[in-house]
């Protein structure tokens, strides 16, 4: 299949930058290797941004006296804690993939190989492998 942009991966660079080559009229595809979305999103900063804020919320609770509210001997629920940090992740995830969607950026699940002649090999991640060409390839696979 022949396209004018391919990403090589869709974490905060990646998915963004599709987007907006779709948007400008551009036929646009995007590789990702697992999710949408990336290691930021779905490992990294997100899921850490949500085990704070609950670490955050429990402190307030220990302290609520400070604040005039009296709370009998919270507790904290470590599986719970991360149960919601997965949620947070997999619900922006969804919202990745349904901004591409709604963008008509074709997604691609596989692991993409750049090839001579502006050619990229995909490893998909169902079987199988495909080329696809594209007259700009964009590599972002994060830092």
């Amino acid at each position: 299949m022949k396209y004018d942009v391919i990403v090589l991966g869709s974490g905060p660079g990646g998915y963004v930058t599709a987007i907006r080559a779709s948007q400008l009229g551009l036929k646009t595809a995007v590789i990702e290797r697992e999710s949408l979305g990336g290691v930021c999103l779905n490992w990294g900063c997100i899921p850490t941004k949500a085990l704070l804020k609950s670490a955050n919320v429990f402190d307030y609770i220990k302290n609520a006296e400070e604040y005039g509210i009296q709370v009998s001997a919270p507790k904290a629920d470590f599986s719970g804690m991360v149960s919601r940090s997965r949620g947070v992740a997999d619900g922006m995830s969804k919202g990745v993939t349904f901004l591409l969607k709604k963008n008509k950026v074709d997604v691609i699940m596989g692991t993409g190989k750049i090839l001579a002649g502006k050619r990229v090999e995909v490893s998909v991640n169902d079987g199988g492998t495909q080329v696809l060409e594209a007259s700009n390839i964009i590599i972002s696979t994060g830092a």
